[in-house]
């Protein structure tokens, strides 16, 4: 069976038919196919969307550092619900199920493996895996997932992050694995330390100095700044101690940076941090917010994220994964979050 797609396409805002043969996207109608069916006739379609910061798979409770794969699919099944196909796990507590990670009805999963933290941090939770050496534990675990590993820059305001040489040899040496490097940043020193690596995602940028614009504009460096997760937990942060001040500080200046990276080009992405899971929505009205035009912010949580990932649009080729809204999410954002079809990896599963 193909299926078929007519409405307009995005971001390219042209009206188009487009044909599933599989899991590839096509405009050009396959000949004597009679086995057609017309999933939708109109409307506007959206590559899949994308969520390139969840943690999947761990209960409510803080203290709770188990992985459960039950709920890691309950998780995972949210997520499709609301239209995103492809999820990248910065940090997890736990190995992808295989059953799961190749189940036809499976968002794409891109993991980058455990939180790895220096020894030398002066603190860390305990969900961290403390290494004393950083730079074949991120070069393991890059090889052993989807190319990618995630550190902890910092973990602490006001104590030493992650040394500059060593996380510059980090880099290096992973890069040179073929893989890609993302890090958990808040102290000012932590993100100017990661820009001037040239890492390849700075998760949150708390305290980002703004001298790492340029920094991650020259590098290549993506922004994940994580808005919905600091959305509601500054509001929080009521006391009068220093780091309460530094997280409401921290939260501001997030956002500031938004849209003054957006402008020196450096690629912004919409990543969620928190549950409900399937809420990337939120975090593209988060970025509106920022000062992110809505294309931009859409995009952020599609066609940009596919791209920054190594997932395409559609596109010629392009893997089958569409999205279809009544209305244009680029006017009216909201609408992210009432899909009236989604497709995943060629098959209607909303």
């Amino acid at each position: 069976m193909i299926l078929h797609l007519r409405g307009t396409v995005l971001p390219d805002g042209e009206p188009r038919d487009l044909w599933l043969l599989g899991d590839r996207v096509t405009f050009v109608r396959p000949a004597g196919a009679a086995d057609v069916v017309t999933v939708a006739d109109g409307g506007f379609l959206l590559p899949g969307l994308v969520d390139v910061h969840t943690h999947p798979g761990s209960g409510d409770d803080a203290g709770d550092l188990s992985f459960d794969p039950v709920l890691f699919a309950e998780h995972i099944a949210a997520h499709r619900e609301a239209g995103t196909t492809a999820l990248r796990f910065p940090g997890l507590l736990g190995e992808v199920p295989a059953a799961l990670r190749e189940a036809p009805d499976a968002p794409r999963m891109i993991t980058a493996g455990r939180w790895l933290a220096w020894a030398g941090l002066s603190r860390t939770a305990a969900f961290h895996t403390v290494t004393d050496d950083l730079v074949a534990s991120a070069v393991a675990e890059a090889r052993a997932h989807d190319g990618w590993c995630k550190l902890m820059g910092d973990w602490d305001f006001e104590a030493a992050p992650v040394p500059y040489e060593l996380l510059r040899a980090v880099v290096e040496g992973v890069h040179a694995a073929g893989g890609r490097v993302a890090v958990h940043c808040q102290s000012a020193e932590g993100v100017l330390g990661a820009a001037r690596a040239g890492v390849d995602s700075v998760e949150h940028g708390m305290g980002m100095p703004q001298e790492c614009v340029a920094l991650m504009a020259a590098h290549g460096t993506a922004y994940v700044p994580t808005l919905t997760a600091f959305a509601g937990s500054a509001p929080l942060r009521t006391g009068g101690t220093a780091r309460d001040r530094l997280w409401r500080e921290g939260h501001r200046t997030m956002v500031r940076r938004v849209r003054e990276a957006y402008d020196a080009g450096v690629t912004v992405l919409a990543g969620t941090d928190s549950a409900p899971f399937g809420n990337v929505a939120t975090e593209v009205e988060h970025l509106i917010a920022a000062g992110l035009p809505a294309h931009a912010a859409v995009g952020a949580a599609s066609w940009t994220a596919r791209a920054f990932l190594g997932l395409s649009g559609l596109t010629e080729g392009g893997l089958a994964d569409v999205t279809v809204y009544d209305a244009d999410p680029r006017l009216d954002p909201g609408t992210l979050r009432r899909p009236r079809r989604v497709v995943l990896r060629g098959r209607v599963v909303r």
